[in-house]
């Protein structure tokens, strides 16, 4: 991912609570060269002295045919992104886009049955444990389970490079920043809003 000095994360912690917070990505392969992309719910974990993204797929997609043979996948994750219209400048220039974005490189490998229903226990865990009533792994009858389990496949990724970029207006001024922060807050998508939230919260913390 290209990414220019300005935008460019490489604490490592802020980017396990990025991936935590947008944690439904996008995981791409190749087959015979061509790139082969599924949109999943995934999990950053840490085993030993490595991480690994862990997840599961539909047992009929075809992606997971290809781990043996792609070498290294890639994992995205995305957070919210917005345009900046230029007019929000002092200086005259040109418009364009704020995002934050997560690359992870790894090798990927299937999960044995025990390793894929531990997987699957932590995610219910994450997702359904603040319920009124929470639909947990031990609250499912196992013929369900096991019925359900034979349509899927789980793998894990050994992390081998993360690259992550947050565009947040870093290089503009600092009366050009509080204006977009001003105009983001204005706009009626949920994502500019959210954008003006981080920007404004990253300006705290330099003070």
């Amino acid at each position: 991912m290209y990414i220019p000095k300005y935008f460019k994360v490489t604490n490592f912690d802020e980017i396990r609570e990025f991936v935590q917070m947008n944690s439904f990505g996008t995981l791409i392969t190749t087959k015979k060269g061509k790139p082969i992309a599924t949109h999943l719910p995934l999990q950053l974990m840490k085993e030993e002295d490595a991480y690994y993204i862990t997840g599961h797929m539909a047992y009929g997609n075809p992606q997971w045919r290809t781990f043996e043979t792609c070498g290294d996948v890639l994992v995205t994750f995305q957070g919210p992104h917005a345009y900046i219209s230029s007019s929000w400048y002092e200086q005259e220039n040109v418009p364009t886009w704020n995002y934050q974005a997560v690359h992870v490189y790894g090798t990927v490998y299937i999960l044995e049955e025990e390793e894929l229903k531990q997987d699957l226990t932590r995610l219910l865990q994450k997702y359904e444990k603040h319920r009124d009533n929470p639909i947990l792994w031990d609250k499912l009858s196992p013929s369900l389970l096991e019925r359900e389990l034979k349509g899927i496949v789980g793998f894990k990724i050994k992390v081998g490079e993360i690259q992550a970029a947050y565009k947040l207006s870093q290089n503009r001024n600092e009366k050009d920043y509080a204006n977009i922060i001003e105009q983001l807050q204005n706009e009626k998508n949920p994502d500019s809003k959210h954008l003006a939230e981080l920007m404004q919260k990253r300006l705290k913390n330099q003070l």
